[in-house]
């Protein structure tokens, strides 16, 4: 019954639905980062079905040669990603091969990779692995248009980005077509840093928060628990990309960790 459920869902409502279901339990949602096949491409199937048992949603990042979003660990993972022969077409293909995890799966993958695969295939190809929705952040939301039509038509989501820089007008724009949720970053450059919570960052997600008709999840540099329960209070998700990706380098507990960051757990 729940797999029969699980398919008359669209695949960008299971990533609402999911973050919905963290916050109906009185907890953030823990959205996830790792990158594909780091640091072991051998070990992704088991580290994906570790992390997809602990988070709400997954994202899982398609390396790249110039990462120019990334701060210094992701940029290393990707490299060491490629160096291992990891594409987005071995990507799709593991994650179409294993068993499905139990949370809802998202890509951020730069533009290069996604258009190497081929526009016109993406989407049916992403959706019968189990994507639910893209990140994209060198696609510029006014480029953006056909893509999100391509995704559309198989029920995947296009996540839009929010930074503490976005216009009020820009802001309103890309809520109201972003699906799934909208990823408002919490600080301008790269990622990866650990972040205090100042008020300024605080006023900056009530502003995201206060257009937007989807959950928000706040990313870049989250470390802690502490910043977690600050962050809680004003955003649906956290998304946890570099600290996540070390544990998995030092060979870490992926699992232990993301359930560390849950506020009284």
């Amino acid at each position: 019954m729940s797999e029969q459920r699980e398919q008359s869902v669209a695949p960008h409502e299971r990533i609402t639905a999911a973050i919905t279901a963290a916050n109906t339990r009185g907890q953030p949602a823990i959205v996830a980062f790792l990158t594909a096949g780091y640091p072991a491409k051998d070990k992704f199937r088991a580290h994906l079905t570790e992390i997809g048992a602990a988070a709400d949603v997954v994202e899982i990042g398609v390396p790249f040669t110039d990462p120019m979003a990334d701060g210094m660990t992701i940029q290393r993972s990707s490299q060491g990603a490629l160096a291992q022969g990891v594409t987005l077409r071995w990507l799709l293909g593991e994650l179409h091969d294993m068993p499905r995890p139990q949370a809802p799966l998202i890509l951020m993958s730069y533009l290069n990779p996604l258009l190497a695969f081929g526009f016109d295939e993406l989407p049916a190809a992403a959706q019968r692995a189990g994507i639910c929705g893209f990140i994209v952040p060198d696609l510029p939301y006014d480029e953006s248009d056909d893509f999100r039509r391509a995704l559309r038509r198989e029920g995947v989501a296009l996540i839009q980005m929010a930074t503490p820089v976005t216009t009020d007008k820009r802001l309103r724009e890309v809520a109201a077509v972003s699906e799934g949720f909208l990823y408002a970053v919490t600080m301008t450059g790269t990622t990866g840093k650990s972040v205090a919570v100042p008020q300024e960052v605080t006023t900056y997600l009530d502003r995201v928060t206060a257009v937007s008709p989807v959950p928000v999840c706040a990313g870049f540099g989250i470390r802690s628990v502490t910043q977690v329960r600050d962050l809680q209070k004003h955003v649906a998700g956290v998304i946890v990309g570099s600290a996540l990706v070390e544990v998995l380098e030092q060979g870490g507990d992926p699992g232990a960790f993301l359930r560390s960051l849950r506020p009284g757990e």
